[in-house]
């Protein structure tokens, strides 16, 4: 409480919800056009842990990353970073957009794209020195195209685009990392670095929050899952969660890719 005894943003915390959990979601409800697209979503995210959030099309997988970053308004709902207001913890917090919503036409450079990231630290309005560049192409060298910092962004393929918003998002530095579909449409080779770089944040005891639509791959690249559709139908450790019984009350029925999925994660724990 302040001295005055008028509660705080941080003391009305909601009372199921913990200080510590770097994202809690309180009763999130988003619409569009008065149809609900989620609704009365209730988490605490465990720290430290890849977790991915899996539902069909049309789900809100895409809308529960853009409400909590506040980027589509809210019909209701209440979202913490580490017990506080997002808007106060926005420095914690980088985030990967789905490719497909960028303008690749922008007339930057990769290394240029990827200086933003830093430029919460540094402030807006503020010049960008040698040193933040410098960071930045730190980044870039981390995810593999260093070598491409010169280059213009809608010059560069899907893979190495992706690469560098990931590069972005690395520049920040952040606690908690918000991905939308980040191995949607990529090679191989990206996708095995996307999969490094999210375990070396891991090791560095970040939190990512990560949508993802590959069912085969669950089990083995994170360890904790969001079922959602519409609503959460399940959320714990991939190891309790993810089974055949929760994806098809997630997905509606019996499919070809729930056999995949399940065959996956048993292949995965044996």
């Amino acid at each position: 409480m302040t001295q005055n005894n008028l509660p705080t943003a941080e003391d009305n915390l909601h009372p199921e919800h913990s200080r510590d959990a770097p994202l809690s979601i309180h009763d999130l409800t988003v619409a569009y056009h008065r149809k609900p697209v989620i609704w009365d979503i209730d988490l605490d995210l465990p720290e430290g842990k890849l977790i991915a959030v899996v539902g069909p099309n049309g789900a809100g997988k895409s809308t529960l990353l853009k409400a909590c970053l506040d980027l589509i308004p809210r019909v209701s709902g209440d979202i913490r970073v580490y017990g506080k207001p997002y808007r106060q913890q926005r420095s914690l917090i980088g985030y990967v957009p789905q490719r497909e919503s960028v303008d690749w036409d922008f007339p930057v450079s990769a290394l240029d794209v990827v200086t933003m990231g830093v430029y919460g630290s540094i402030g807006w309005f503020r010049p960008v020195l040698r040193r933040h560049r410098a960071k930045a192409q730190e980044a870039l060298e981390k995810v593999g195209i260093g070598h491409l910092a010169g280059r213009q962004i809608s010059q560069l393929s899907g893979g190495q685009q992706q690469r560098v918003f990931l590069a972005r998002a690395l520049a920040q530095e952040a606690q908690l990392y918000f991905m939308d579909e980040p191995f949607a449409a990529v090679d191989a080779a990206t996708e095995r670095a996307i999969v490094a770089l999210l375990r070396e944040l891991q090791k560095q005891g970040k939190t990512c929050l990560v949508v993802h639509h590959d069912l085969a791959t669950v089990a083995r690249y994170f360890d904790h899952v969001i079922l959602l559709n519409m609503r959460v139908v399940a959320a714990g450790p991939t190891a309790e969660v993810f089974h055949n019984e929760n994806l098809q009350k997630t997905y509606g029925g019996k499919m070809p890719l729930l056999e995949e999925a399940g065959q996956a994660l048993r292949q995965n724990l044996s």
